[in-house]
């Protein structure tokens, strides 16, 4: 056992949030999805609410085939933050498999446009809008029938029989069908089947729970939920066509079959993800340089957007030197995907590499350039939140080159960017980014205005740490206030 008894006989944990954390991301690498979710779940008594631990079970509940709870707990990570992209891809990703294909698009197409540059998002709404018009299908068999009226009851015996007969071949189809679709399950499926009507099997409820006969039939239904979910996704008729014109179109040297290129990456790039999400920069690393290899190695034909994937996982190692504190490769490799970028005219890309190039820059102290990077980006900034945080690590930058008009300017920028979209911990970080600038210009009575306003903030998020340094500032800057001749009420 993982817990231990407290002396009120309530279990209590016995490790840590991180440890839980480290250990269900291990077991769900090693496909031990079961007792990873009982780690994420523990480590969920320590922090219930936690965004990151509610996506890494769903995931798990996903791969164990619980929709239901998968989407649930998808669903709690948006809760307190509605632009949490994870959280936002792992509900398409639950949508998706319980078939609910439409509402998966739309939130492929939130998460796309919240963040653009992520491949797995625009992978997702290729996946969706497929399995949506695999879904519908031709409409050209369809014939439509009045069944409004009474024509019904005045057909005739003949007509009745050859109905019946159709019905009958229709079946025999769908059972060939079903029998493809679950391969060597079908076996399973049908032996249940037989089971379930066997007069002999025992109908009492047993004393450990649930009767043999409800446990066949869970059985029996999933297997027809997973047999509808894969005929919509991808029906035969279309599989074998696609196999008919791979073979058409494979060389004669070439024996093995086409990789799946987007589910490949999907995995890569969730993997790399997850990996700098929970710690585990060098894992990462390690993965990203290997799909880098792997990509570079594949032609055009296979990967048409060879380029934009190659600049992605350049990113993604960029991210994991950066984590590693090696800023030197980060910078080679955010630079080779602004290059990348430019060279194939993709926006998003180039926002996302100038974004990163800013960053190691600011922190290695090299704040000219940092600005540089970030005022070029500026025009790309699409949404809100992108904003004031762009305009806050500017200001930052002129604050620390002592150009405090500059500071100021862009603080007030990312404040007013932060109001429309009422952001309070970003009205914080802007209306503190203020008030130094204000302090350093000796324009005391805005400075005290702006860390009044900061208070405020930091009392709703309760900040204790951040209401203590704002009140000695607010100190200091009364004081200078005072000393300036002017009186303060409070």
């Amino acid at each position: 056992m993982s817990d231990s008894d407290d002396e009120h006989g309530k279990k209590t944990p016995q490790s840590s949030f991180t440890t839980y954390m480290s250990e269900g991301n291990q077991l769900y690498r090693k496909g031990e999805y079961e007792k990873a979710t009982e780690s994420f779940t523990k480590a969920l008594t320590l922090k219930p609410n936690d965004k990151f631990c509610l996506v890494a079970r769903s995931k798990c509940y996903l791969k164990r085939g619980d929709h239901e709870k998968a989407l649930g707990d998808a669903e709690a990570s948006l809760k307190e933050d509605k632009l949490f992209y994870k959280g936002m891809y792992q509900k398409a990703e639950a949508l998706y498999i319980m078939g609910d294909f439409e509402f998966a698009l739309v939130f492929y197409h939130r998460g796309n446009k919240l963040r653009p540059e992520l491949q797995q998002f625009r992978l997702g709404i290729h996946k969706a809008e497929k399995a949506i018009d695999n879904a519908l299908g031709s409409t050209s068999s369809v014939k439509l029938e009045n069944t409004g009226d009474l024509s019904i009851f005045h057909k005739g015996k003949e007509h009745l029989r050859m109905e019946t007969k159709q019905q009958k071949k229709n079946s025999a189809k769908s059972e060939k069908i079903t029998k493809q679709l679950l391969g060597p399950f079908y076996r399973d499926k049908k032996y249940l089947e037989g089971l379930l009507n066997d007069e002999a099997l025992p109908k009492h409820k047993p004393p450990s729970g649930e009767k043999m006969q409800d446990l066949i039939q869970d059985y029996i239904t999933y297997l027809d939920t997973w047999t509808d979910f894969w005929h919509k996704e991808k029906p035969i008729y279309a599989r074998e066509s696609d196999q008919k014109l791979m073979r058409q179109q494979r060389s004669k040297s070439y024996q093995r079959k086409s990789p799946d290129v987007a589910q490949f990456l999907l995995r890569c790039l969730e993997e790399i993800d997850a990996d700098l999400t929970y710690g585990n920069a060098e894992c990462s690393l390690k993965k990203a340089q290997k799909a880098l290899k792997i990509v570079r190695k594949w032609s055009e034909e296979v990967v048409p957007n060879k380029k934009e994937v190659l600049g992605s996982l350049h990113s993604c190692i960029g991210n994991a030197w950066m984590e590693l504190g090696d800023m030197d490769n980060a910078l080679i490799h955010y630079q080779k995907d602004l290059d990348l970028a430019i060279e194939c005219n993709l926006p998003d890309a180039k926002s996302r590499a100038l974004d990163h190039i800013g960053c190691v820059y600011a922190r290695t102290g090299k704040f000219r350039l940092a600005i540089e990077a970030w005022e070029e980006k500026i025009p790309m900034a699409c949404d809100g939140l992108e904003k004031t945080w762009l305009f806050h690590e500017i200001g930052r930058c002129y604050l620390e080159l002592k150009h405090h008009t500059e500071s100021r300017d862009y603080g007030l920028r990312s404040l007013t960017a932060a109001d429309e979209i009422a952001d309070e911990k970003w009205q914080l970080n802007a209306s503190v980014l203020v008030a130094l600038s204000e302090s350093k210009l000796r324009n005391f009575e805005s400075c005290v205005l702006h860390f009044e306003r900061a208070l405020e903030q930091a009392k709703i998020l309760q900040n204790d740490r951040a209401v203590e340094a704002i009140l000695k500032a607010l100190q200091e800057a009364g004081q200078n206030l005072t000393q300036e001749g002017v009186s303060i009420q409070h």
